[in-house]
Protein backbone atom coordinates (compact mmCIF):
# COMPACT_ATOMS: atom_id res chain seq x y z
CA UNK A 1 0.00 0.00 0.00
CA UNK A 2 0.67 3.32 -0.44
CA UNK A 3 0.29 6.28 1.93
CA UNK A 4 -1.88 9.15 1.09
CA UNK A 5 -1.30 11.44 3.99
CA UNK A 6 1.01 12.26 6.49
CA UNK A 7 0.11 14.02 10.04
CA UNK A 8 -0.45 12.96 13.67
CA UNK A 9 -2.75 12.43 16.12
CA UNK A 10 -2.87 15.03 19.21
CA UNK A 11 -4.90 14.38 22.25
CA UNK A 12 -4.25 16.92 25.02
CA UNK A 13 0.06 17.22 24.76
CA UNK A 14 0.08 13.42 23.62
CA UNK A 15 1.51 13.41 19.46
CA UNK A 16 1.24 10.39 17.73
CA UNK A 17 2.49 10.55 13.96
CA UNK A 18 0.76 8.40 11.67
CA UNK A 19 0.05 7.78 7.97
CA UNK A 20 -3.24 7.08 6.41
CA UNK A 21 -3.83 4.86 3.73
CA UNK A 22 -7.18 4.02 1.70
CA UNK A 23 -8.35 1.08 3.63
CA UNK A 24 -10.75 -0.11 1.05
CA UNK A 25 -10.45 -0.57 -2.94
CA UNK A 26 -12.50 -0.66 -6.30
CA UNK A 27 -12.17 -4.15 -7.97
CA UNK A 28 -14.94 -3.05 -10.43
CA UNK A 29 -13.97 -3.83 -14.08
CA UNK A 30 -13.13 -1.00 -15.97
CA UNK A 31 -15.50 -0.43 -18.61
CA UNK A 32 -15.27 2.77 -21.35
CA UNK A 33 -17.49 4.30 -23.67
CA UNK A 34 -17.47 3.57 -27.60
CA UNK A 35 -19.11 3.94 -30.64
CA UNK A 36 -21.71 1.92 -31.42
CA UNK A 37 -21.17 1.57 -35.04
CA UNK A 38 -17.91 1.64 -35.09
CA UNK A 39 -16.33 1.25 -31.73
CA UNK A 40 -14.53 4.19 -31.72
CA UNK A 41 -13.36 5.26 -28.29
CA UNK A 42 -15.18 8.33 -27.02
CA UNK A 43 -13.62 10.61 -24.85
CA UNK A 44 -14.55 13.76 -23.00
CA UNK A 45 -12.53 17.22 -23.55
CA UNK A 46 -11.86 20.03 -21.09
CA UNK A 47 -12.63 23.08 -23.55
CA UNK A 48 -13.11 26.26 -22.62
CA UNK A 49 -16.46 27.92 -23.92
CA UNK A 50 -14.80 31.60 -24.37
CA UNK A 51 -12.08 30.76 -26.36
CA UNK A 52 -13.17 27.31 -27.53
CA UNK A 53 -9.60 25.92 -26.83
CA UNK A 54 -8.79 22.35 -25.22
CA UNK A 55 -7.79 22.99 -21.92
CA UNK A 56 -5.12 21.16 -19.96
CA UNK A 57 -5.50 20.35 -15.69
CA UNK A 58 -2.56 23.01 -15.30
CA UNK A 59 -4.20 25.67 -16.55
CA UNK A 60 -7.69 24.69 -14.94
CA UNK A 61 -8.69 26.56 -11.75
CA UNK A 62 -11.54 26.53 -9.66
CA UNK A 63 -14.50 29.16 -9.12
CA UNK A 64 -17.84 30.04 -7.78
CA UNK A 65 -20.65 31.01 -9.18
CA UNK A 66 -23.47 32.93 -7.75
CA UNK A 67 -25.24 33.61 -10.92
CA UNK A 68 -24.73 37.07 -11.32
CA UNK A 69 -20.47 36.99 -10.68
CA UNK A 70 -17.68 34.42 -10.74
CA UNK A 71 -15.20 34.55 -8.06
CA UNK A 72 -12.20 31.81 -9.31
CA UNK A 73 -9.94 30.06 -6.38
CA UNK A 74 -6.46 29.50 -7.88
CA UNK A 75 -4.80 26.21 -6.21
CA UNK A 76 -2.51 29.51 -4.25
CA UNK A 77 -5.90 30.45 -2.43
CA UNK A 78 -7.50 27.14 -1.33
CA UNK A 79 -3.81 26.05 -0.06
CA UNK A 80 -3.49 29.24 2.01
CA UNK A 81 -6.36 27.82 4.08
CA UNK A 82 -5.29 27.23 7.47
CA UNK A 83 -7.43 24.09 7.42
CA UNK A 84 -5.93 22.96 4.22
CA UNK A 85 -2.36 23.16 6.12
CA UNK A 86 -3.24 21.32 9.05
CA UNK A 87 -1.77 17.91 9.41
CA UNK A 88 -3.13 16.85 12.34
CA UNK A 89 -5.85 14.63 13.44
CA UNK A 90 -7.18 16.47 16.71
CA UNK A 91 -9.63 14.66 18.66
CA UNK A 92 -12.11 16.47 20.42
CA UNK A 93 -14.15 13.70 22.71
CA UNK A 94 -13.90 9.83 23.39
CA UNK A 95 -17.47 8.82 23.35
CA UNK A 96 -19.07 5.01 23.52
CA UNK A 97 -18.16 3.06 20.35
CA UNK A 98 -22.17 1.99 20.19
CA UNK A 99 -23.18 6.23 19.92
CA UNK A 100 -21.65 5.84 16.27
CA UNK A 101 -24.61 5.49 13.68
CA UNK A 102 -23.83 3.55 10.96
CA UNK A 103 -25.19 5.96 8.90
CA UNK A 104 -23.16 8.20 9.31
CA UNK A 105 -19.55 6.29 8.36
CA UNK A 106 -17.74 7.69 4.89
CA UNK A 107 -14.76 6.74 3.64
CA UNK A 108 -12.31 4.53 5.77
CA UNK A 109 -8.27 4.56 6.15
CA UNK A 110 -5.72 2.59 7.94
CA UNK A 111 -3.21 4.61 10.40
CA UNK A 112 0.43 3.17 10.73
CA UNK A 113 2.53 4.45 13.03
CA UNK A 114 5.45 6.84 11.93
CA UNK A 115 8.54 7.35 13.39
CA UNK A 116 11.19 5.34 15.34
CA UNK A 117 8.60 4.19 18.76
CA UNK A 118 5.09 3.08 18.26
CA UNK A 119 4.74 3.73 21.52
CA UNK A 120 2.70 6.20 21.86
CA UNK A 121 0.21 4.69 18.78
CA UNK A 122 0.20 1.27 20.59
CA UNK A 123 -0.53 3.15 24.21
CA UNK A 124 -3.75 4.98 22.01
CA UNK A 125 -4.64 1.94 20.82
CA UNK A 126 -4.74 -0.13 24.19
CA UNK A 127 -6.42 2.77 25.37
CA UNK A 128 -9.16 2.75 23.09
CA UNK A 129 -9.65 -0.90 23.23
CA UNK A 130 -9.59 -1.27 27.23
CA UNK A 131 -12.51 1.43 28.00
CA UNK A 132 -14.08 0.36 24.54
CA UNK A 133 -14.59 4.34 23.14
CA UNK A 134 -14.53 5.93 19.68
CA UNK A 135 -12.66 8.99 19.22
CA UNK A 136 -14.35 11.81 17.54
CA UNK A 137 -11.65 13.38 15.54
CA UNK A 138 -11.26 16.31 12.94
CA UNK A 139 -9.09 16.99 10.02
CA UNK A 140 -8.39 18.18 6.65
CA UNK A 141 -8.10 16.03 3.63
CA UNK A 142 -7.99 16.62 0.30
CA UNK A 143 -9.23 20.25 0.83
CA UNK A 144 -11.92 19.38 2.88
CA UNK A 145 -12.84 20.04 6.26
CA UNK A 146 -13.52 16.41 7.81
CA UNK A 147 -15.77 15.05 11.13
CA UNK A 148 -14.07 11.20 11.67
CA UNK A 149 -14.27 8.62 14.21
CA UNK A 150 -10.97 7.00 15.63
CA UNK A 151 -11.09 3.67 16.32
CA UNK A 152 -9.65 -0.10 16.44
CA UNK A 153 -9.46 -2.80 14.41
CA UNK A 154 -7.40 -5.87 15.59
CA UNK A 155 -4.49 -4.34 16.20
CA UNK A 156 -4.30 -0.88 13.64
CA UNK A 157 -6.19 2.47 14.31
CA UNK A 158 -8.37 3.15 11.81
CA UNK A 159 -9.67 6.37 10.89
CA UNK A 160 -13.44 7.30 9.42
CA UNK A 161 -14.78 9.77 8.44
CA UNK A 162 -18.27 11.11 9.52
CA UNK A 163 -20.77 12.84 7.37
CA UNK A 164 -21.71 16.41 8.93
CA UNK A 165 -24.89 15.96 11.02
CA UNK A 166 -26.80 17.76 7.61
CA UNK A 167 -25.43 15.54 5.17
CA UNK A 168 -27.93 12.66 6.58
CA UNK A 169 -31.08 13.35 5.50
CA UNK A 170 -34.21 13.02 7.44
CA UNK A 171 -36.63 10.00 6.61
CA UNK A 172 -40.32 11.19 7.23
CA UNK A 173 -42.54 8.87 5.08
CA UNK A 174 -46.30 9.48 5.60
CA UNK A 175 -47.20 5.71 4.70
CA UNK A 176 -44.95 5.06 8.33
CA UNK A 177 -47.22 7.54 10.15
CA UNK A 178 -50.33 5.39 9.93
CA UNK A 179 -51.38 3.15 12.47
CA UNK A 180 -50.55 -0.61 11.22
CA UNK A 181 -51.43 -3.47 13.49
CA UNK A 182 -49.60 -6.55 13.58
CA UNK A 183 -50.73 -9.42 15.50
CA UNK A 184 -48.43 -11.76 17.76
CA UNK A 185 -48.36 -15.04 15.30
CA UNK A 186 -46.81 -12.96 12.72
CA UNK A 187 -44.04 -11.14 15.20
CA UNK A 188 -43.58 -14.70 16.13
CA UNK A 189 -43.47 -16.02 12.78
CA UNK A 190 -40.92 -13.91 11.66
CA UNK A 191 -38.94 -14.20 14.49
CA UNK A 192 -38.84 -17.92 13.24
CA UNK A 193 -37.92 -16.47 9.84
CA UNK A 194 -34.99 -14.65 11.63
CA UNK A 195 -33.73 -17.82 13.64
CA UNK A 196 -33.97 -20.21 10.13
CA UNK A 197 -31.94 -17.29 8.61
CA UNK A 198 -29.39 -16.86 11.57
CA UNK A 199 -25.77 -17.06 11.39
CA UNK A 200 -22.39 -15.67 11.97
CA UNK A 201 -21.15 -13.01 9.42
CA UNK A 202 -18.40 -14.15 7.25
CA UNK A 203 -17.52 -11.54 4.46
CA UNK A 204 -15.50 -14.46 2.36
CA UNK A 205 -18.94 -16.42 2.56
CA UNK A 206 -20.19 -13.75 -0.37
CA UNK A 207 -18.63 -12.32 -3.82
CA UNK A 208 -19.70 -9.88 -6.17
CA UNK A 209 -21.88 -12.06 -8.56
CA UNK A 210 -22.50 -9.53 -10.78
CA UNK A 211 -18.19 -8.52 -11.64
CA UNK A 212 -18.39 -12.74 -11.52
CA UNK A 213 -20.56 -12.75 -14.84
CA UNK A 214 -19.27 -9.35 -16.29
CA UNK A 215 -15.84 -11.02 -16.49
CA UNK A 216 -17.21 -14.22 -17.70
CA UNK A 217 -19.17 -12.44 -20.49
CA UNK A 218 -16.00 -10.62 -21.58
CA UNK A 219 -14.09 -14.05 -21.46
CA UNK A 220 -16.27 -15.50 -23.38
CA UNK A 221 -16.51 -12.37 -26.22
CA UNK A 222 -12.85 -12.45 -26.85
CA UNK A 223 -12.56 -16.29 -27.14
CA UNK A 224 -15.41 -16.48 -29.66
CA UNK A 225 -15.98 -12.95 -30.76
CA UNK A 226 -19.23 -11.27 -31.04
CA UNK A 227 -21.50 -13.89 -32.46
CA UNK A 228 -22.51 -15.28 -28.70
CA UNK A 229 -25.04 -17.12 -27.20
CA UNK A 230 -25.60 -15.15 -23.37
CA UNK A 231 -27.80 -17.28 -22.17
CA UNK A 232 -25.90 -20.30 -22.66
CA UNK A 233 -22.27 -18.48 -21.30
CA UNK A 234 -24.13 -18.23 -18.33
CA UNK A 235 -25.82 -21.28 -18.27
CA UNK A 236 -29.39 -20.22 -17.65
CA UNK A 237 -32.03 -23.15 -17.18
CA UNK A 238 -35.49 -23.36 -17.56
CA UNK A 239 -35.98 -24.25 -14.30
CA UNK A 240 -34.33 -20.42 -12.91
CA UNK A 241 -36.18 -18.63 -15.35
CA UNK A 242 -39.58 -20.15 -14.42
CA UNK A 243 -39.78 -20.10 -10.61
CA UNK A 244 -42.35 -18.62 -9.08
CA UNK A 245 -43.18 -16.43 -12.32
CA UNK A 246 -46.52 -14.77 -12.78
CA UNK A 247 -47.09 -16.13 -8.96
CA UNK A 248 -50.25 -14.45 -6.98
CA UNK A 249 -49.70 -12.46 -3.90
CA UNK A 250 -49.94 -14.46 -1.21
CA UNK A 251 -51.04 -13.70 2.68
CA UNK A 252 -48.56 -12.47 5.06
CA UNK A 253 -48.59 -15.20 7.61
CA UNK A 254 -48.18 -17.96 4.87
CA UNK A 255 -45.52 -16.17 3.23
CA UNK A 256 -43.81 -16.41 6.64
CA UNK A 257 -44.53 -19.49 6.88
CA UNK A 258 -43.13 -20.42 3.74
CA UNK A 259 -40.14 -19.11 4.11
CA UNK A 260 -39.52 -20.72 7.68
CA UNK A 261 -40.03 -24.24 6.26
CA UNK A 262 -38.24 -23.90 3.09
CA UNK A 263 -35.18 -22.73 5.04
CA UNK A 264 -35.51 -25.58 7.48
CA UNK A 265 -36.04 -27.76 4.56
CA UNK A 266 -32.49 -26.10 3.12
CA UNK A 267 -30.65 -26.89 6.24
CA UNK A 268 -32.68 -30.61 6.94
CA UNK A 269 -30.29 -32.65 5.35
CA UNK A 270 -26.96 -31.46 7.01
CA UNK A 271 -28.57 -32.19 11.06
CA UNK A 272 -30.08 -35.45 9.51
CA UNK A 273 -27.19 -37.06 8.69
CA UNK A 274 -26.05 -37.41 12.29
CA UNK A 275 -29.70 -39.04 13.14
CA UNK A 276 -29.42 -41.44 10.10
CA UNK A 277 -25.92 -42.76 11.36
CA UNK A 278 -27.11 -43.50 14.76
CA UNK A 279 -30.15 -46.02 13.73
CA UNK A 280 -29.07 -48.58 11.69
CA UNK A 281 -30.61 -51.25 13.75
CA UNK A 282 -33.70 -50.11 12.13
CA UNK A 283 -33.80 -51.42 8.56
CA UNK A 284 -34.33 -55.38 10.08
CA UNK A 285 -37.51 -53.90 11.81
CA UNK A 286 -38.76 -52.28 8.67
CA UNK A 287 -38.35 -55.72 7.09
CA UNK A 288 -40.67 -57.70 9.65
CA UNK A 289 -43.34 -54.83 8.95
CA UNK A 290 -44.23 -54.86 5.37
CA UNK A 291 -47.32 -54.50 5.70
CA UNK A 292 -47.10 -51.21 7.28
CA UNK A 293 -45.56 -49.95 3.71
CA UNK A 294 -49.03 -47.94 2.87
CA UNK A 295 -48.43 -45.97 5.78
CA UNK A 296 -45.01 -45.14 4.52
CA UNK A 297 -46.75 -44.16 1.28
CA UNK A 298 -48.92 -41.86 3.03
CA UNK A 299 -45.99 -39.37 3.96
CA UNK A 300 -45.15 -39.61 0.31
CA UNK A 301 -46.54 -36.07 -0.59
CA UNK A 302 -44.57 -34.56 1.77
CA UNK A 303 -41.56 -35.21 -0.69
CA UNK A 304 -41.94 -33.23 -3.51
CA UNK A 305 -42.74 -30.15 -0.81
CA UNK A 306 -39.22 -31.06 0.58
CA UNK A 307 -37.94 -30.64 -2.91
CA UNK A 308 -39.10 -27.73 -3.79
CA UNK A 309 -37.71 -26.37 -0.65
CA UNK A 310 -34.68 -27.84 -1.58
CA UNK A 311 -34.87 -25.76 -4.91
CA UNK A 312 -35.37 -22.57 -3.28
Amino acid sequence: MRSIWKGAITFGLVNVPVKVYSATEDHDIALHQVHDKDGGRIRYQRRCEVCGKVVDYEHIDRAYDDGEQTVVLTEDDLSSLPEERSREIDVLEFVPSEQIDPIMLDRSYFLEPDGSSPKAYVLLRRTLEETDRTAIVHFSLRQKTRLGALRVRGKVLMLQSLLWDDEVRKADFPALSKSTRVTDKELDMSASLVDSLSDDFEPADFSDDYQKELQQLIDAKLKEGEALDTAATFGESEEDDGEEKGGEVIDLMDALRASVERNRAARMPAAAKPAAKKTPAKKPAAKKSAAKKPAASKSAPKKPAARKKKAG
